[in-house]
């Protein structure tokens, strides 16, 4: 397949680069490590219209794909940005999908509502339950589960469900107002809306406690849900899965941004950092370990590309292309953020320079949502099955 970005996604890609460049996001991430508060994006975001990129254009949206929305994440990630779309772009998806909304999402559409997707990790060959993200541990949580509305709460068919449970680790949930939730009736996966925040206020039932780990650039939270009321969407249980791997193609994009800037750094101080009169850059040690940056950048870039095409031309390949780029992408920044601490000596690894930034965005984005490990179990899956 020959694959080329349009002359519409490279512009949409510069701009994003542009517009994430006019924030010191970078120095905004080592400041948030010492209790600052990060830039709030999401003006940025409605502004060049990435909060509507999946929202069809009758909903006041850009009606774009998958992949130009992976384009906004890569360069999201190059600059450690904490832009709330991973959780936003997942959930817009869906209700555009169901599309009973459409006051809601034109609202999404234009950054003046926030949402955010509570996901199942569906079940798999090894594993066929849909289970949560668990608060410590491997060992996968519970779902939450669906219920009957009580008599009189339904306020006029705005609602028609309740849903108990808790899903940790949710990307931007903390300040969202609405929330899609995957739960389960019965056996049955099937997707909510539920209001999180309503006139200003928190709703009952809902609670969203704010967490940080490591990496600060990241906004997560642990969502609780008790008889929280809540409308079903029209979605069936293989949208709600495409909504995960979106997610997860989503952070792949990210991942692979950072991989570049990673690079970029570790290639500048090669060139300019002499020892014995010669450049670091120039011993095959050096030499050996960026190219395979390069390799697994250029892999995880195929792998993005051919997700981003399968989701809309070849929907029945995408939950495999987007684990096989998550995998590729994960264990990619990882190499990429290590080698960036070694190439720049015994100062890589101190408060004094940013590689440690970037080795804490790849640590915690590898284990979001299932984790590369998750993604990597489903590809080997998928080529064991064919096999036999």
């Amino acid at each position: 397949m020959n694959f080329e970005l349009s002359d519409e996604q490279v512009f949409l890609r510069e701009a994003a680069r542009d517009a994430l460049g006019r924030v010191k996001t970078v120095e905004a991430a080592r400041a948030a490590l010492e209790g600052e508060p990060l830039p709030d994006l999401w003006p940025t975001a409605s502004q060049a219209g990435w909060t509507g990129l999946l929202i069809g254009e009758e909903n006041g949206g850009a009606g774009l794909g998958a992949l130009d929305a992976m384009l906004v994440a890569l360069e999201a990630g190059r600059v450690l940005a904490g832009v709330a779309l991973l959780g936003h772009l997942p959930a817009t998806a869906l209700l555009d999908a169901d599309g009973q909304h459409p006051k809601l999402l034109a609202a999404l559409a234009a950054g003046e509502e926030r949402a955010a997707f509570v996901a199942l990790r569906p079940g798999d060959d090894r594993d066929p339950a849909w289970t949560a993200e668990p608060r410590s541990g491997k060992r996968r949580a519970a779902a939450p589960s669906v219920g009957p509305l009580a008599d009189g709460a339904d306020e006029g068919g705005r609602y028609d469900a309740t849903v108990s449970g808790t899903v940790a680790w949710v990307p931007n949930a903390p300040g969202a107002g609405t929330l899609v939730v995957a739960a389960l009736d019965g056996d049955e996966p099937v997707a909510l809306l539920v209001d999180a925040i309503r006139d200003g206020a928190p709703v009952d039932g809902v609670a969203v406690e704010p967490v940080s780990a490591y990496d600060a650039t990241r906004s997560l939270g642990h969502v609780t849900l008790d008889g929280a009321r809540a409308r079903r969407l029209e979605v069936d249980a293989g949208e709600l899965a495409n909504a995960w791997y979106l997610a997860h193609a989503l952070i792949a994009a990210e991942s692979l941004g950072t991989v570049e800037e990673a690079l970029a750094r570790s290639l500048e101080y090669a060139k300019e950092r002499y020892t014995f009169g010669r450049p670091i850059g120039s011993y095959q040690a050096v030499k050996h370990a960026l190219t395979e940056v390069l390799r697994r950048q250029e892999n995880t870039r195929s792998l993005l590309y051919y997700a981003g095409w399968a989701r809309q031309d070849a929907p029945a390949e995408f939950a495999v292309a987007a684990s096989a780029a998550r995998s590729s992408a994960g264990a990619a920044l990882d190499f990429a953020a290590r080698e960036l601490i070694s190439v720049h000596g015994g100062i890589g690894a101190t408060w004094e320079h940013d590689a440690p930034l970037f080795f804490r965005r790849a640590q915690l984005s590898r284990r979001l949502l299932g984790g590369t490990g998750d993604a990597t179990d489903r590809v080997a899956g998928e080529l064991l099955s064919v096999r036999g």
